[in-house]
């Protein structure tokens, strides 16, 4: 393949597979709030945050790392300014201690945090402002989870990356298809990416067993287990990779890598190729390709419509990892694209209601459906252009799938989050 492509694929792994410790809307906005307080200088006696709709919907359930359990925006400010470390990035709350936890369970009793909706148009933003002695600080980051924007201090602007689309890397992720992503990882020099894919495996295998471990959740990964067995690889897939979200979403401080900027996304993405492979015995080297494969499809299906949207990203995950399979059996372009075309037919509607234990159980049924879409390619079997949102190819099926995350669901998602605040309960 074209060297230029080559090179483009590469980067995007190497910049999205990076770890993260917790939901990452919570712990992104931990991180806000550590480089605020070390930019204020001490620990802040007052903090505004204004996040975007879509931040209050995955961070208002999910449980934040290190915190005894809680949930919510308040939480994950209060952790990030009493114990977070802004230089681990999203391992922010990965080491805290039983004196700090003390501390964010005082501070939050005792100190004004505010949250208010951020009203500058930005579908990913989280604004976070702190006062103490006279002086404050603020500290700004939209559209990806350590994509710090803005910083100030006592008025002066000591930061300021402007709301410009980073070109450059947009043209990376355009240059992503079908038929060169199959390329790529028939092309691929293990060395260039073997650190970081070992490392994904390992990582987020280790939360899929803790998972199925310990009672995290809705304990789907157990569930589905204890009703269905173990001997199918199919059964162990889905209830493996949906351990790893009962964990994560439940405050497991155990590190994932991400996908998408979504632990969850990363754990999908993973396992269960994993899974399949060890059945069938597949060499490292096998793994390894299938595996970066999976990621660049679970990449290439999510990037269209964003960080965030009321689109599920289990869904692109699950595809990319139902891809990953059939490149592990011997499939490559025509497999691949049937598996994508089919797998979207069958569950493109399902909606994403913010981060929270049953993120479990729709990877489950994620994970499943794109699986169930490459063994009907198998049996001969398709859905055609025309069926619903399917169009004439694989590529345009996922543009399609784009503008639907990014435009169709706008209100979706509007109204999903005014549900939510209505809820009492997490968060």
């Amino acid at each position: 393949m074209e060297i230029q492509k080559y090179q483009a694929f590469i980067d995007i792994l190497r910049k999205e597979l990076i770890p993260a410790v917790g939901c990452t809307e919570p712990t992104a906005i931990a991180l806000v709030a550590a480089r605020t307080r070390e930019l204020l200088g001490c620990l802040p006696e007052r903090v505004e945050v204004y996040v975007s709709g879509d931040i209050i919907k995955n961070a208002k359930s999910a449980v934040v790392p290190n915190t005894g359990g809680r949930c919510g925006i308040r939480t994950a400010v209060a952790a990030g300014v009493c114990a977070g470390m802004a230089d681990r990035s999203l391992e922010v709350l990965s080491d805290v201690t039983d004196r700090q936890r003390q501390m964010i369970v005082e501070y939050l009793d005792s100190c004004s945090i505010t949250v208010a909706l951020s009203d500058d148009g930005h579908v990913f933003e989280i604004d976070v402002k702190a006062y103490a002695r006279g002086s404050y600080a603020r500290v700004k980051m939209q559209e990806e989870h350590t994509n710090i924007v803005y910083e100030e201090k006592d008025g002066e602007v000591l930061y300021d990356r402007g709301e410009q689309k980073q070109e450059k890397e947009e043209a990376l992720y355009a240059m992503m298809n079908v038929a060169d992503i199959v390329a790529f990882a028939d092309a691929l020099e293990l060395t260039a990416v073997s650190d970081i894919i070992r490392r994904q495996i390992q990582y987020n295998g280790k939360i899929a067993e803790e998972g199925l471990r310990k009672d995290y959740g809705a304990n789907i990964g157990k569930t589905l287990l204890a009703l269905y067995g173990e001997e199918d690889v199919r059964v162990r897939a889905k209830a493996r990779a949906a351990a790893g979200s009962d964990a994560r979403m439940s405050g497991s401080i155990l590190p994932v890598i991400v996908v998408s900027g979504s632990g969850n996304q990363g754990i999908t993405a993973t396992v269960p190729v994993v899974e399949y492979a060890k059945a069938q015995g597949a060499s490292e080297e096998m793994l390894i390709r299938a595996v970066a494969l999976s990621d660049l499809f679970a990449i290439y299906l999510k990037h269209g419509m964003g960080k965030l949207s009321a689109f599920c990203g289990a869904l692109c995950a699950g595809i990319g990892a139902a891809c990953g399979i059939a490149y592990l059996k011997g499939g490559r372009e025509t497999e691949i694209a049937h598996t994508i075309v089919n797998a979207v037919a069958v569950l493109s509607g399902m909606i994403c209601d913010g981060a929270k234990p049953s993120c479990a159980a729709k990877i489950a049924a994620a994970v499943d459906s794109a699986i169930f879409g490459y063994e009907m390619y198998l049996n001969g079997q398709e859905f055609l252009s025309g069926d619903g949102i399917i169009s004439e190819n694989a590529d345009k099926t996922i543009e399609n799938i784009a503008h639907l995350g990014s435009v169709g669901l706008k209100q979706a998602d509007w109204e999903i989050l005014q549900m939510m605040l209505q809820n009492e309960g997490r968060g």
